[in-house]
């Protein structure tokens, strides 16, 4: 995209030593971008604070280089030679549960649902401060990583059961796969089983900040995992919306006796 976004990224602060290890060291990041001048300024950007880049130019390579970097977190421009990057996320997504950040130079609601429901765990829309981007990143990554969150405990609402640490839910003993994104949210409904959370509330929770939410993005992915764990959107037992207000996963004794 040759909109020039050029991102608000200045030189590596004073005294910052990357090769200092940090919680985040380490994150691998694969950048699909065709704009060359803001690929070349974010990943400098990225990498002067620690982050490994590997910056590729059109969709058609983004799968195969994914697959072989095997990366923290995607960072997917959503105009891109070749085939656009809404095909590429799907294509991540059929292959890898690596989270992908979306970057849009168009805010409007509509194409940011698009991308949430393509399979994008987050989005930014261009131009984008190379701090919050940077933060972004750091936040997907950890919660990939198992340490969105203070505890590890294991969380069991009835038949479902939630490991942290592993970042691995289970449905009646059956494997439940989901993005980092659908993890985060299904594990802080679940350790509110029984109480009703706000949009707001929910974005908060998952993402750390409510600033850049707007309502649908969450009623996409609470879709998602609806279909993951097989609960019937017309009549949730589950997932339960609550008009007006926000979504609740019903407790064990509830679920059982709508069931």
């Amino acid at each position: 995209m040759n909109a020039d976004p050029t991102p608000v990224a200045g030189p590596p602060s004073a005294g910052y030593d990357p090769t200092v290890t940090s919680p985040d060291a380490g994150i691998v990041v694969l950048y699909v971008e065709d704009d060359q001048r803001l690929a070349q300024l974010t990943a400098r950007y990225l990498e002067s604070h620690g982050l490994r880049v590997t910056v590729v130019s059109n969709g058609l390579d983004a799968v195969g280089e994914a697959l072989r970097v095997r990366p923290d977190v995607v960072l997917l421009d959503l105009m891109l030679p070749g085939i656009d990057g809404l095909k590429v996320c799907r294509r991540l997504r059929a292959r890898l549960d690596t989270p992908i950040l979306m970057v849009t130079a168009h805010g409007e609601e509509p194409d940011r649902v698009v991308g949430l429901e393509g399979g994008a765990d987050d989005y930014i829309v261009k131009p984008f401060s190379s701090r919050e981007l940077l933060a972004r990143i750091r936040a997907q990554a950890r919660r990939a990583r198992g340490r969105a969150g203070p505890s590890g405990q294991a969380i069991v609402v009835g038949g479902l059961r939630i490991e942290p640490q592993a970042m691995q839910a289970t449905l009646q003993g059956r494997p439940v796969v989901l993005t980092s994104y659908e993890f985060a949210l299904l594990k802080s409904l679940a350790e509110r089983a029984g109480h009703v959370l706000s949009r707001e509330q929910l974005v908060d929770l998952v993402r750390g900040s409510a600033e850049e939410a707007f309502d649908r993005s969450i009623d996409v992915h609470i879709s998602h995992l609806r279909q993951k764990l097989g609960d019937d959107p017309r009549n949730p037992r589950l997932l339960k919306t609550v008009r007006g207000v926000g979504y609740m996963l019903a407790s064990a004794s509830s679920s059982e006796t709508t069931s």
